[in-house]
């Protein structure tokens, strides 16, 4: 519909329920408007219209058109449309100003827009309106189903609700306008879940609709909730979701024992707090609702078991309070009752939450060790008890029907060294022997007792004794027994206070007496007081003390104590004269007293030491290069040999070798007069060993070489008469050997100069001991008699 007024108005197309006016400027003064411009006051109201959103046409969908009176069809006129959409979803053709939507519009995405249109020249590009704004509103259409953003969901309630009780709120959302018919208006209804569960239809509130439904029965339910819009007529679209209801607990079921009686067993020998058995008071909640407390009601038992629930508070666990003993009591019964902690006082109706059983404990007989009839034993025993002394007995006995035989004796670690002894069948203790108390005054025994017919039932006991005191120690002075009296002392000072002690404890205490000893109760020079009170003064007798007529006194002190038997000894105090300090400190003790002078540093008395230890190391050196002087330079290599070989034990060069040893004085009768340099470093060992040879044992002529052999002789006959000796030293024998020997060398050392075969027949001569040597060089006579 086209509009034409004589005001001036800019003409808006009307297409499809929106209609737009706009006033535009006129002239004042001049209707032909040539006078001067004037902005009139615009008179048009603005009215709201719809655009219906979701258009599904082919052709882009018509909004509108705008139209200027100032428009004469020459397409002078351009028109622009500005503004939220403009060119993209909406256009407008600049010649004839129709407006189109060429997007599909939503109104959920965006339900207003605002848009400014203006006229200008084409040629100039002057505006010929003023620029218009313009509002574009997009109408809804049921195009969203009610959808529920937080499923599905979880829900929890109470077994045996009552109807009506709140399960959970539902609430569904449509995106639809809730201002503009009945697109956004949603009904709820239940589509599965009955006849448990029902849902108010305007509010989504789900509700219990079926009374004192169990959990115990069924606990889990999946209800489907719908949210139709359209106020649920046909047509309305819809959404659906999902509750997942589950039934809570609460404690509606009483307890009940799996067993009306209950059999367990337990051995006597088991100790406090074993456990004999659990049982258990079944309850069909669970939680805190199935929680159980036990308690013994009754029973010949409940002074001896006790029972306590477990940690998971189900089970009550049976243990044992007191010590059994199957030949007193061999079985117990106990009632036992089992109560819920949680009661729930809204369901004490069916009666009350707890249940009771019976319970027989058998006890098991063991064999068991020993028992004494005391738990431990204490006796008393004074130190001068003889030996063998009964100083009591112990008893113990078999516990079991069979009462075997019991075998007693003392365990080796607790008295190690043996002062007891226990009579193996009557359990008496006695002494082996003798006892100190002040060495050890408490002895601590364990005494065993075994059955006889099983060695492993094995029991002990503890035995303390108490070794009673006796006046057996003689008191003596404690310290100080050397002291000291100035030169310069009167008559009557005191010297010394001597005191006593006793290992002995007397149950009065100790008191002791002092006196000078018999031999010295008339001496001049001191004189004892008894204080009374376990001292005594030391004074002199006497003055005018001199280190020059006597340095030191001897001074014996007769001690006794008050216990019978009477104890005394002697002490001997050593009192030395001593010039001392008009303090009275003592200075010197000695006649000829010899001190550093004062004035002598540290610093000098280590710079004399140092000079003595140098002065010490001088010496030393110069006796060393001395002896070095003496020794003799050896650059013979056979005199090397030789000295090599008496060094080292083995055998030298005979009477040849005259560098190694004395001829002389081994009584070679042929190198006698021809002897050669002696060797000073080393002395013949035979002359040691010759001394000890009587001369009577010499047999032989006048020659020198007779001597000798006949020492050989004496001193072989000597070894071989002696049973007992070892085999004697060979240095005899070998001493006279080598290339002047008869024997010759034994020696390997030059052996490989001759190629000749030895001879060793001479060994048959060499007495039994080389006998052994002879038969190994197939030499032996059997037939031969013995040479002496």
């Amino acid at each position: 519909m086209h509009f034409q007024t004589s005001s001036g108005f800019l003409l808006l197309q009307i297409h499809t329920g929106a209609v737009f006016f706009f006033q535009t400027p006129r002239l004042l003064g001049d209707p032909g408007g040539s006078a001067l411009l004037q902005r009139v006051k615009r008179g048009w109201v603005w009215n709201q219209f719809f655009v219906l959103e979701e258009y599904t046409g082919l052709e882009p969908q018509y909004i509108g058109k705008l139209h200027s009176d100032m428009d004469k069809g020459d397409g002078s006129i351009r028109y622009i449309l500005t503004g939220e959409g403009a060119g993209t979803t909406f256009t407008i053709d600049d010649s004839t100003g129709d407006i189109h939507a060429i997007q599909r519009l939503d109104r959920e995405v965006k339900s207003l827009y605002v848009l400014r249109a203006q006229a200008r020249n084409r040629l100039t590009d002057m505006p010929l309106e003023p620029e218009s704004e313009l509002f574009v509103k997009i109408q809804d259409i049921n195009d969203n189903e009610p959808k529920f953003l937080d499923g599905p969901y979880q829900a929890t309630v109470p077994e045996m609700s009552k109807v009506g009780t709140p399960v959970i709120q539902l609430t569904a959302t449509d995106a639809d306008d809730p201002t503009y018919g009945n697109s956004a208006r949603v009904v709820y209804s239940i589509l599965e879940g009955q006849p448990y569960f029902s849902v108010d239809a305007k509010t989504g509130m789900v509700r219990v609709s079926l009374a004192d439904m169990d959990r115990e029965t069924r606990e889990n339910y999946t209800v489907v909730i719908q949210a139709k819009d359209m106020g649920g007529q046909l047509g309305g679209l819809a959404g659906t979701t999902t509750i997942n209801i589950t039934l809570s607990d609460v404690n509606d079921n009483a307890p009940v024992f799996e067993k009306r009686l209950y059999q367990m067993s337990v051995l006597e020998s088991a100790p406090m707090g074993s456990v004999v058995g659990r049982i258990w008071a079944k309850d069909r909640d669970v939680g805190v609702n199935a929680d159980m407390k036990y308690r013994i009601i009754d029973g010949d038992g409940r002074d001896t078991f006790d029972i306590s629930t477990d940690p998971t508070n189900r089970f009550g666990i049976i243990m044992v309070k007191k010590l059994l003993d199957f030949e007193k009591k061999p079985s117990y019964t106990l009632k036992v009752e089992g109560v819920n902690t949680h009661p729930d006082l809204t369901f004490q109706n069916p009666g009350p939450f707890k249940d009771v059983t019976i319970v027989h404990v058998s006890v098991e007989d063991v064999d068991e060790p020993p028992l004494f009839d005391s738990a431990a034993y204490y006796t008393e025993l004074p130190e001068d008890a003889e030996i063998g002394t009964v100083m009591g007995t112990v008893t113990a006995r078999d516990p079991d029907a069979a009462n075997n035989t019991v075998r007693y004796s003392i365990e080796k670690t607790s008295d190690p060294d043996k002062f007891f002894y226990i009579e193996l069948t009557s359990g008496s203790l006695m002494t082996m022997r003798s006892l100190d108390r002040e060495e050890i005054s408490w002895h601590n025994i364990t005494v065993l007792a075994m059955e006889m017919n099983n060695p492993s039932q094995i029991s002990s006991v503890s035995v303390a004794v108490k070794v009673l005191d006796v006046n057996d120690n003689p008191p003596s002075l404690t310290h100080y027994l050397e002291t000291y009296v100035c030169e310069n002392a009167k008559a009557g000072q005191l010297v010394e206070t001597v005191t006593a002690v006793d290992p002995d404890e007397p149950p009065a205490g100790q008191h002791f007496h002092y006196s000078l000893a018999p031999e010295a109760a008339n001496n001049p020079n001191f004189t004892l007081r008894d204080n009374q009170d376990n001292t005594a003064w030391i004074l002199t007798r006497r003055s005018s003390w001199s280190q020059k007529d006597q340095t030191v006194f001897y001074l014996p002190i007769l001690i006794s104590d008050d216990e019978q038997p009477v104890q005394t000894s002697t002490s001997t105090l050593t009192v030395r004269v001593c010039s001392c300090d008009h303090e009275g400190n003592a200075m010197s003790c000695n006649a000829e007293a010899y001190s550093l002078p004062t004035s002598l540093s540290r610093g000098a008395l280590i710079a004399i030491l140092a000079c003595i230890f140098v002065l010490l190391v001088m010496i030393l050196l110069m006796l060393s290069l001395r002896s070095h002087w003496k020794k003799p330079y050896l650059c013979d290599e056979e005199e090397n040999i030789h000295e090599n070989i008496v060094r080292y034990d083995d055998e030298g060069g005979g009477e040849e070798d005259t560098e190694a040893f004395d001829i002389a004085a081994m009584w070679n009768p042929r190198e006698v007069h021809h002897r050669g340099k002696t060797r000073q470093d080393m002395l013949p060992e035979i002359e040691s060993l010759s001394r000890y040879v009587p001369q009577a044992c010499v047999v032989g002529g006048g020659r020198g070489d007779g001597n000798v052999h006949g020492y050989v002789l004496a001193k072989l006959l000597e070894a071989d008469g002696d049973p007992c000796a070892p085999p004697y030293d060979s240095l005899q024998t070998y001493a006279y050997e080598g290339d002047g020997s008869i024997a010759e060398s034994l020696s390997s050392l030059q052996s490989g100069n001759s190629n000749a075969d030895h001879e060793y027949d001479y060994l048959n001569d060499w007495g039994p001991r080389f006998k052994k040597l002879a038969e190994m060089y197939g030499v032996v006579e059997t037939s031969s008699p013995p040479v002496w």
